[in-house]
């Protein structure tokens, strides 16, 4: 009698199955990450996670923002980064057998797919090629901080300030004929955090960017213009 052939890739139909950590499993472990394969859409607001939760698996955010947060014992807390559609969460308290040490929660409508920790411990295993997919992360993660360093050092805030709000507004702003518009899913506190600045800061470059022109604002709605399109060069 034939074997039965194995399971779809739960991610075959993902854009962004390429790059999935997922993708190089082998045929003979499909079955046991199908199993462990769950789709969860998320409300503005909802947790994904909380800070000292046990791990229950690899998280991939599929769609919408999610902000990771670390909260203090004074009851305050700090945004720490933002993960886009595509990115990977989760996985260092996956790979060290530990609680998370951060909040994952979502700032829009959002989808994330999960992998239940005993599956993908189980897929990890019998798949090395996922676990270089998983240090690669790791890897990328240090060196965005590491940028993040640099940058705080070097970058002038107005730039570093502009390139968070033209990746959000990029990712999620809706264009309305020659501009892109957005509600800022983030609070000035939270720009500050991630620019590692005051809130009062914050105020001041966005009123400084907003004289330039390089976007309005007023209140948490935000407006950018799109840049003329390219003419064709003409040809002798």
């Amino acid at each position: 009698m034939p074997n039965p052939s194995p399971p779809p890739h739960p991610c075959g139909n993902c854009s962004f199955y390429t790059d999935s950590i997922w993708q190089p499993v082998s045929s003979g472990a499909m079955s046991t990450l199908s199993r462990g394969f769950t789709r969860q859409d998320l409300s503005a607001g909802q947790p994904l996670y909380h800070q000292d939760d046990d791990n229950r698996g690899v998280y991939c955010v599929s769609k919408g923002l999610i902000a990771l947060r670390t909260h203090h014992m004074d009851g305050s807390s700090t945004l720490l980064r933002l993960a886009y559609p595509g990115e990977i969460i989760g996985f260092r308290s996956f790979l060290e057998f530990r609680p998370h040490r951060t909040e994952a929660r979502a700032l829009l409508t959002s989808r994330v797919c999960t992998v239940a920790q005993r599956d993908a411990q189980q897929v990890v295993q019998t798949n090395p090629s996922v676990l270089t997919r998983l240090a690669s992360r790791c890897i990328t993660e240090i060196d965005r901080n590491h940028d993040r360093i640099i940058a705080a050092a070097k970058t002038p805030n107005k730039l570093r300030l502009v390139g968070i709000l033209q990746r959000l507004m990029t990712a999620h702003g809706t264009q309305i004929d020659n501009h892109l518009r957005m509600h800022l899913p983030l609070s000035r506190t939270d720009l500050a955090d991630l620019l590692g600045v005051q809130t009062e800061t914050v105020s001041r470059l966005l009123k400084r960017i907003q004289q330039d022109g390089t976007f309005q604002v007023s209140g948490r709605e935000f407006q950018m213009p799109l840049p003329p399109p390219t003419r064709p060069a003409a040809t002798g």
